[in-house]
């Protein structure tokens, strides 16, 4: 007897369910209110034969066989996903999804014109389907290397087996402090009285990097810029900020460098991909893509 196999809309329903942690929160990426998640995932279940997760006031989670069922269907979808990518390419166009990975508060750097990328990328290929997350260092390398992303743009100071890295340039930093810190109406401040002060370190930094910096301890930690300017602009910590992301503050005289010559550094950026998909059309095109916009000579 050839049992069939569940419908593949059922499967990439469940997908987003568990990724969401729940019925409602995959309403909104699947545009399916919860009784009809709900309905396909009982249609699911019922083709299968078993229950794969527990739904009510306990909250969300998957049964043991559910787990297992879920590691098998993201496998299937991945490797469907792929084939839909090669019919594609025999035909001469590109389709699927496009997983792409960024650090945060980019949009104002001029040395990355992500938008400007993005835009010529999907003018060129209007059939892919992009996807594009916001995460930390760490996050962004280990979502390439479970294939979770498909490339990755960041700042990498440790590195990860498995996946291969392709300088794209480099990002000034300054560290600042805001007109409400009792360093921002003096002149001419020892290193040591700056060392001595408050300083917001980063969630990913070791503290053989915060030392490097200059700095023995933090007395408060983010995992991202937008909080790190909250805490500077606070006045009572100072820290480390793009360039392009602090100039409006500084314009507006909110923030200030402290001793450039001393504590400015360069963030070597790179795009992140898994050891061995360089040559697959969506991630290819898309390095194409970003290289002619970076180095247009």
């Amino acid at each position: 007897m050839t049992l069939a196999l569940p419908d593949i809309k059922l499967l990439r329903i469940f997908a987003t369910v568990v990724r969401c942690q729940g019925f409602a929160a995959a309403q909104q990426e699947l545009n399916l209110s919860t009784s009809a998640i709900s309905t396909y995932m009982s249609q699911l279940e019922t083709q299968l034969g078993l229950s794969l997760c527990h739904r009510g006031r306990g909250g969300f989670s998957l049964t043991s066989k559910g787990e297992l069922f879920h590691q098998e269907c993201l496998r299937l979808l991945s490797e469907l996903e792929g084939f839909e990518r090669y019919s594609a390419a025999l035909k001469g166009e590109l389709r699927g999804t496009l997983n792409l990975g960024v650090l945060d508060s980019t949009v104002s750097d001029p040395a990355l014109p992500l938008a400007e990328v993005i835009g010529a990328y999907s003018q060129e290929h209007p059939a892919v389907h992009l996807h594009l997350a916001v995460l930390s260092p760490a996050e962004l390398q280990l979502a390439v290397l479970e294939n979770r992303l498909d490339l990755a743009i960041g700042a990498f100071y440790t590195r990860m087996n498995g996946l291969t890295y392709q300088a794209l340039y480099r990002e000034q930093h300054w560290l600042y402090c805001s007109d409400r810190h009792p360093l921002f109406e003096q002149r001419k401040i020892p290193a040591e009285v700056i060392t001595q002060q408050r300083m917001v370190g980063r969630g990913y930094w070791s503290q053989s990097e915060l030392a490097r910096h200059g700095f023995k301890h933090s007395a408060a930690t983010v995992e991202s810029m937008e909080a790190q300017l909250i805490l500077v602009l606070s006045g009572a910590y100072i820290g480390y900020l793009p360039e392009h992301y602090a100039q409006p503050w500084v314009e507006q005289g909110r923030l200030k460098v402290l001793l450039p010559t001393t504590f400015g550094y360069q963030a070597p950026f790179s795009l992140a991909l898994r050891r061995g998909r360089s040559r697959e059309p969506l991630i290819q095109t898309f390095r194409d893509r970003l290289k002619s916009q970076l180095d247009p000579a």
